[in-house]
């Protein structure tokens, strides 16, 4: 009432309008002020309120697109993924069984899971490409419901008509994962494939000439001729198939390799490194790639590789239809991110993709570096790069826990624990669970801090740790054996080793096929103990190869990681 009537007498004194205009206007900001201040953050962003939707926004009237995807993943849900047959996982529990809740550590910047990213412009919406443009507009899910059981549809995909459906019914298919490989490449075998390749691969003539090949082709003509190398000082020669070779051309690398990064590619799928986890390799790898000014160059002309920086992990949270085990939308958002790519650049086109890579943990055929190294799935031994899947447990400190207790104080002869994925493990404990005090083979481990570091002082008082396959040939149990020094068994039909293509796994490791199961011990105890001591040393000192740094270290995992993709290219 004292406001009208002070409003009243203003007008009646003539005074000019404006003041009275600033008056109201004044009010009007202090109302708001009191019931929308309360939501503002410290540093000036709004406080999402409790009824407010997830979705994705569309683009604005003033051309500003706005991706609102708000991964918060310190409440995500990561059972997302539920599978499997294709590769794809239930993140809600890891390797060992326990459950792995990821959190803002698991990400490069914590700002990264809460705004996704902005792309300002009139016409921002325009250098996306039309499954993009989907994906930012909305990525949320819309479940039907019918009577023989409920059916879910993915976002359906811009020029395509892809939609992925999943009937739920009370009979369930049995999928790849849960069946054996029909058929078995041997170690050996894929040692001759790697040679054979070494002979005769060429890639696609380049459809004009580059200074970048003949570089590469100088660079392999030095590698083939390398010095002969027999003591290094800080590489151990018995883990390298040639270790001469290996070290001229990570020379040649460090001398001459230069990365163009595509800038292409909207968050959360691309540029959104994960740094915990199950999913740790390609997000190391994405952080310290993008990061690198040794390698990285601005010109795409000075380049010899190019890198597409997509996440696997967030593709499948983005696109992935639950307990659909169809992977369609995600190969057409990988297809026309390609063609986007190669439509505006000419590089592409020039080789035909064979300099262009990605670094991945699932079986996608275009990937260059990727876990899922799977002989029957389309791995090609010589091109594509086996990449260790390495179960990172603290972001910021990925070297925590590392190191084991000595051959002569490891009392346990083989250590195993984890989640019953796929059909090999079941085959595995049914042999040798609660069998022999010597085999200490175990299902899924207790939940606890307490559990885990129990799961870690096995692993480091054991002398083999068990590798066997779960929903996919590979296992981060191979790199966290290495890590605690405990010689890794691997047992998975068709699994090409990381690093194939330079390291000798036989110097470290233990490779028996699946069939061979119930003679595991017979195996194990076959192995002088002096041959196990000159393993378990191998082991330490391929230790260094798997490791990754906040700041990149000499022959670490990422130099390993991108020396391999170099070595590759050289010899196609």
């Amino acid at each position: 009432m004292e406001i009208r009537s002070e409003l009243r007498k203003l007008s009646r004194s003539g005074k000019p309008t404006w003041a009275v205009l600033v008056a109201i206007l004044a009010l009007t900001h202090i109302l708001l002020l009191l019931s929308y201040g309360r939501y503002l953050l410290p540093d000036g962003r709004r406080l999402k309120l409790p009824n407010e939707h997830n979705a994705l926004l569309t683009p604005s009237q003033n051309g500003l697109l706005r991706n609102t995807l708000a991964v918060n993943v310190s409440a995500a849900p990561t059972g997302l993924l539920e599978t499997n047959g294709s590769g794809l996982r239930n993140e809600t529990e890891d390797d060992e069984g326990f459950v792995d809740i990821v959190d803002f550590e698991s990400f490069e910047d914590v700002n990264d899971s809460v705004i996704v990213k902005e792309v300002a412009g009139s016409n921002a919406s325009d250098n996306l490409f039309p499954s993009e443009k989907i994906v930012m507009q909305n990525v949320s899910l819309q479940s039907q419901k019918n009577s023989g059981g409920s059916a879910i549809a993915a976002p359906v995909l811009e020029n395509s008509s892809l939609i992925v459906t999943k009937k739920v019914s009370k009979k369930k298919k049995k999928m790849r994962c849960d069946l054996p490989p029909k058929t078995v490449t041997p170690i050996d075998e894929m040692n001759r494939i790697l040679t054979r390749h070494r002979r005769s691969s060429r890639a696609m003539r380049p459809r004009w000439s580059s200074r970048r090949d003949e570089e590469m082709l100088a660079a392999r003509k030095e590698i083939e001729n390398a010095p002969l190398v027999t003591i290094d000082r800080e590489l151990y020669p018995p883990i390298f198939r040639n270790v001469s070779m290996f070290k001229r051309s990570y020379e040649l690398m460090e001398r001459l390799l230069k990365v163009y990064v595509y800038k292409e590619g909207s968050r959360p799928i691309f540029h959104t490194p994960i740094l915990k986890g199950l999913y740790a390799s390609e997000g190391w790898f994405m952080k310290l790639m993008e990061g690198n000014k040794r390698y990285t160059v601005k010109d795409p002309r000075r380049a010899h590789l190019y890198y597409m920086p997509f996440s696997a992990r967030m593709l499948e949270y983005t696109l992935y239809v639950r307990n659909s085990h169809n992977r369609t939308n995600l190969r057409q958002f990988l297809k026309e991110y390609t063609e986007h790519i190669s439509s505006k650049y000419p590089f592409f086109n020039r080789t035909g993709g064979a300099d262009h890579f990605l670094v991945a943990c699932h079986d996608w055929h275009c990937i260059k570096a990727l876990c899922n190294a799977d002989v029957t799935a389309g791995f090609k031994i010589g091109r594509d790069i086996s990449l260790p899947e390495t179960y990172v447990r603290a972001a910021k400190n990925p070297l925590r826990d590392l190191g084991g207790k000595p051959p002569s104080q490891r009392r346990i002869l083989a250590f195993y624990a984890g989640s019953m994925h796929g059909y090999l493990r079941t085959i595995l404990l049914q042999h040798w669970k609660d069998k022999d005090p010597d085999m200490r083979i175990y299902g899924r481990m207790p939940l606890g801090v307490a559990s885990k570091m129990n799961y870690i002082d096995q692993m480091k008082s054991s002398k083999y740790c068990l590798c066997p396959k779960g929903y996919e040939v590979n296992s981060p149990r191979v790199v966290e054996s290495i890590f605690y020094e405990c010689v890794p068994v691997i047992i998975s039909d068709n699994f090409v080793p990381p690093f194939f293509e330079v390291l000798d796994w036989s110097a470290f490791s233990v490779i028996v096929a699946e069939k061979d199961i119930p003679r595991l011990k017979e195996i194990l105890m076959s192995i002088p103990e002096e041959k196990y001591v000159k393993m378990q040393m191998a082991v330490r000192k391929a230790q260094r190869h798997f490791l990754w740094h906040a700041k990149p270290e000499r022959y670490d995992l990422f130099h390993m990681v991108l020396h391999s993709i170099w070595y590759n290219r050289v010899f196609q």
